[in-house]
């Protein structure tokens, strides 16, 4: 890509970009309380929440990297769809009305329904602001991409300017709208990037007369690896490979559940049904988008060559826009930059009310004061959390640059599938759980993945790595979900029982267990 499309491109971000901020403002909070801030009182339509909450999922992953994996790497890239497409199984079926009826804000107090208040929220804390601060980073990462994609070579000392722009937007539109106005930007993006993706895997398929077949045959001719393109084994071979498609699927099929910026969207709506309603409607735009997803990365693979986005962006992060000007030229791709834009913003501000929600409420409300703070004072630190969360996402999204946002989100599911979701499952589906198990869970969880993560080819040892000119790589695998979540189950497990069931007593105020240790407690509403 060249800078020729420089002087179209910056006067429609530039409007677009001021629509957004006229956006938060219209839909700020109207009472002031941290409830309204925090989950919008609980009180949205399922339709509108599982829109919202498609919103949450299509990262810039969905419209960057897994295309461009699947530019790549033909047959392996598709994988990368199919873990979230599937996730939704188990947050539907293991996780939304347990979870909506026993929680008000965060995973910590979910926790705190039964286990000691103060070192769960804590626990909890530090997991979510570690797979949030991971989320952001892959949003910003993706959308240093689209500048380079769009103004070529003039781009390359804009990213860090880009990235900080966005960061301070979304830091914005948090400290001015909270949940109201991260839901609104999150439903306008979810209409525009299904219609859009649709719209623009229809006209690929145009290119081949509707011919699914035409369509491979012409990407593996343009990937330059023929036949190899269309079956496993470019990406993931075999050996340590194999297991790493195994370990990332895994990352991504357990991950979803326990992601705090979509937990936290299930508590917006009024019922444990409705909750369960915004998944169904959630979960059929996610399978309809990833198959547009599919279209869009065996289309640039076809229709620009695999070689040429490899050489434009390693991480393939460039292929939905290369496709994009190869089609329709300056126009479409100023329309797919800015779809791509707000698919950024409205993601970023949903996982950066999360981190926040966290910091204010499970470390500095529940952890720090003990319970003590006012809504006022909480709703302060809310918002002066999110200004910390933002710069501190923006600051790393610098050094990262260079990663496949693929890579980045598949290493916050695996965080949160193992730091997160054993403590989440174990504390509703286990009576014998306890607080020293929750604690060991997430925070072995968490030092497992990261330490993995860490020592990975994806941070040196390789041309593509974080610190490519390093090499302590002497873990083999990609993403560490494969190792580090049997140890957070494991660890939940051993916790618990080197405990013991004496726990009971230490059960939150407010919380009732039954006889058979199940939690029958009412939900309660927040101040």
């Amino acid at each position: 890509m060249t800078g020729s499309y420089v002087t179209a491109d910056l006067p429609v971000f530039f409007v677009f970009l001021v629509c957004a901020l006229f956006l938060v403002m219209w839909a700020g909070p109207r009472r002031g309380t941290v409830t309204e801030f925090y989950v919008s009182d609980g009180q949205l339509k399922p339709a509108h929440n599982g829109l919202a909450l498609f919103g949450d999922v299509m990262s810039a992953a969905a419209l960057l990297g897994s295309p461009g994996l699947i530019a790549l790497t033909g047959y392996d890239g598709t994988l990368s769809v199919l873990g979230p497409a599937v996730s939704w199984i188990v947050i539907l079926l293991l996780v939304v009305e347990r979870y909506h009826s026993t929680s008000e804000f965060t995973i910590g107090d979910r926790l705190a329904r039964r286990l000691r208040s103060r070192p769960v929220h804590l626990a909890a804390g530090v997991a979510t602001l570690v797979v949030c601060l991971l989320y952001l980073i892959a949003q910003l990462v993706g959308a240093s991409a689209l500048t380079v994609g769009i103004l070529g070579s003039a781009g390359r000392g804009m990213e860090g300017a880009v990235s900080a722009g966005l960061g301070a937007l979304m830091v914005l539109y948090i400290v001015l709208g909270g949940m109201r106005a991260a839901t609104l930007v999150q439903t306008v993006k979810a209409v525009l990037l299904v219609g859009g993706g649709i719209a623009l895997a229809l006209l690929v398929l145009a290119r081949f007369d509707f011919s699914p077949g035409a369509l491979l045959s012409s990407a593996a001719r343009g990937s330059g690896h023929g036949d190899d393109f269309l079956v496993p084994g470019l990406r993931f071979g075999g050996g340590s490979t194999q297991l790493d498609s195994l370990s990332e699927q895994l990352a991504l099929f357990v991950g979803a559940a326990g992601l705090p910026h979509l937990l936290m969207r299930i508590s917006t709506v009024p019922t444990a049904s409705g909750a369960r309603r915004s998944v169904h409607y959630a979960a059929q735009l996610t399978v309809a988008f990833y198959l547009a997803a599919v279209v869009l990365g065996f289309g640039a693979a076809a229709l620009v060559g695999s070689q040429v986005i490899g050489g434009d962006s390693p991480s393939g992060n460039t292929a939905v826009l290369l496709l994009a000007a190869n089609i329709g030229g300056s126009l479409l791709l100023t329309l797919v930059a800015c779809l791509a834009f707000a698919t950024v913003l409205a993601v970023v501000a949903g996982v950066t009310l999360a981190a926040a929600t966290s910091l204010a409420h499970d470390i500095y409300a529940a952890f720090l004061t003990r319970g003590t703070a006012s809504g006022g004072r909480e709703l302060f630190v809310a918002r002066g959390a999110a200004v910390v969360v933002g710069t501190t996402a923006t600051v790393l999204a610098v050094f990262a640059r260079s990663l496949n946002v693929s890579f980045l989100i598949g290493l916050a599911f695996a965080v949160a599938a193992s730091a997160i979701v054993p403590a989440l499952l174990y504390s509703m589906f286990w009576k014998s759980f306890t607080t020293r198990g929750a604690t060991w869970s997430i925070y072995g969880g968490l030092l497992t993945s990261v330490t993995l993560m860490a020592l990975s080819p994806q941070v040196s040892g390789n041309a593509v790595a974080l610190l490519p000119h390093l090499d302590f790589a002497v873990f083999p695998l990609r993403n560490p979900g494969l190792v580090a979540i049997p140890a957070g189950f494991l660890l939940g497990w051993l916790g618990s029982v080197l405990t013991g069931s004496a726990e009971q007593a230490d059960a939150a105020p407010g919380a009732r267990i039954d006889p058979e240790g199940r939690e029958v407690a009412e939900r309660v509403a927040g101040a």
